[in-house]
């Protein structure tokens, strides 16, 4: 189990300075709305324990010089539930987040709804979503912080309706509390880390580099409109022309491939440069996403934002050379509308042999999720470039390619299916596999001659 921080804790581990809002104010008569019995008793208590009057504290900070609006949960304060007066801060919070053009930081810590309250506790759920879904509308980026324990409609709503969800190590995290669940049910599935794993949660953090984890992703996602630290009066708000960025320089050896098989030796080499590699060479720093939010994760999918070229903050999503689970689509797919909404450019990668073909890939719905891909890059809001740098294998990979905007290395094919897959369905001998891939003219320079991609990037200065 992990430490659990008061709210105040929490603030300080995240940010460099914080500034209360101003509460609003909600009287309510005896015991509550309910009137349920020893519920002002309970809430003297409270207050008693922690020194906060609800349990939710909301206010603006300032993050590795980006200000934004804080929202942090006390659990000390009836077990950090949601309330009407909850409710009533979080809706002001992010009222000023809009109205200052601030990014939200969550920090949650909450075990659902108040009883004491009832009906009126649950539909703070609905208030919370409505001013997640305004802000998410409005391009400003939203970061939840999931701390011990993070559960029920705090979760639903705060937690996993984020743009990006961290959470602390070994911090309980599930729909369901640890009082409500089956009594058989294996406790190993309500944590952090197996939320990662379920495509739930982007990372785990320490406590330790929360702070300066939290500084980077609101470095990357947010526009450098105003000074360090300055807010960002509605008024002065630009929409600036968002432009295409370049493609990566190859990083491979140089030299066009003289037949088709030579293409595909040349981009299934091991010792060609990977994803990875690119990557590292394309930006100063960057900052992963994960999971679809589907149940699933890929590593083969790599995902995210970093400051790239101009030091101008590019979407990322790049296959790593394997077979791309459905997965790894939904999480790109994810990828390309996140970056839509904040107005950022995305940056592809192709490299797979193809997407995954086996039962458990069909079962989890593999078609939809490259549908879904195929329309995202679509229907991108903000310019798509798309590299081809190794294996460009049939559909699975022409859903991460930007129609008009693509490129390849020297070291890269990309074709219908591959040679020895089409030699099969012609029912030609494994000899003929070769000449084969001539027919299906894979090469770079054949893709450029076909119009299928725009040119063969320059190798990279040594």
């Amino acid at each position: 189990m992990t430490e659990r921080f008061s709210a105040r804790e929490a603030i300080a581990l995240a940010s460099d300075e914080f500034r209360e809002l101003p509460v609003p104010m909600r009287v309510f008569k005896p015991d509550g709305p309910l009137s349920w019995q020893g519920y002002d008793d309970s809430r003297r208590r409270a207050v008693t324990r922690t020194g906060e009057d609800e349990s939710v504290v909301c206010g603006t900070a300032v993050i590795g010089g980006t200000r934004a609006v804080l929202i942090a949960f006390e659990f000390g304060y009836l077990g950090g539930s949601l309330g009407a007066r909850t409710g009533d801060r979080v809706e002001a919070a992010y009222t000023h987040a809009r109205e200052r053009r601030l990014p939200v930081v969550s920090l949650v810590a909450t075990g659902g709804s108040r009883m004491q309250e009832g009906m009126l506790a649950l539909t703070q759920l609905q208030r919370v979503a409505r001013q997640s879904a305004l802000a998410r509308e409005a391009g400003l980026p939203q970061i939840a912080v999931l701390r011990d324990p993070t559960t029920g409609g705090g979760w639903a709503t705060l937690g996993a309706g984020a743009d990006v969800t961290l959470a602390l190590p070994r911090a309980q995290v599930g729909f369901a509390g640890s009082r409500v669940r089956p009594p058989d049910a294996d406790p190993a599935a309500y944590t952090a880390e197996a939320q990662v794993a379920a495509g739930a949660v982007d990372a785990v953090v320490r406590e330790e580099e929360l702070r300066g984890t939290l500084a980077l992703w609101l470095a990357l996602l947010t526009a450098p409109a105003a000074e360090a630290g300055d807010e960002v009066e509605p008024e002065s708000r630009s929409e600036p022309q968002v432009e295409p960025v370049p493609a990566p320089a190859a990083l491979g050896a140089p030299g066009l491939p003289a037949t088709g098989w030579d293409a595909v030796r040349h981009a299934r080499s091991p010792e060609r440069p990977r994803a990875a590699a690119y990557l590292d060479a394309y930006f100063s720093r960057r900052a992963a996403i994960s999971g679809d939010r589907c149940g699933g994760s890929d590593d083969g999918m790599l995902c995210g934002f970093g400051s790239g070229p101009a030091g101008r903050t590019v979407a990322y999503a790049a296959q790593c050379g394997t077979a791309t689970r459905p997965a790894g689509y939904r999480t790109a797919a994810r990828l390309i509308r996140l970056a839509g909404r904040l107005g950022v450019p995305v940056l592809t990668l192709v490299d797979t042999p193809g997407a995954a073909n086996d039962a458990q890939a069909e079962r989890q719905g593999a078609g939809s999720a490259i549908a879904d891909l195929f329309a995202a890059v679509a229907t991108a809001r903000t310019p798509v470039t798309t590299l081809v740098i190794g294996e460009g294998g049939s559909g699975g990979a022409l859903a991460l390619a930007a129609p008009g905007n693509t490129w390849a290395t020297p070291d890269s094919y990309f074709s219908v299916i591959a040679p020895e897959l089409a030699a099969a369905i012609l029912k030609r001998p494994a000899s003929e596999v070769r000449a084969t891939a001539d027919q299906l003219r894979i090469r770079p320079q054949d893709l450029v001659e076909l119009g299928v991609v725009r040119g063969i990037v320059e190798h990279a200065e040594r």
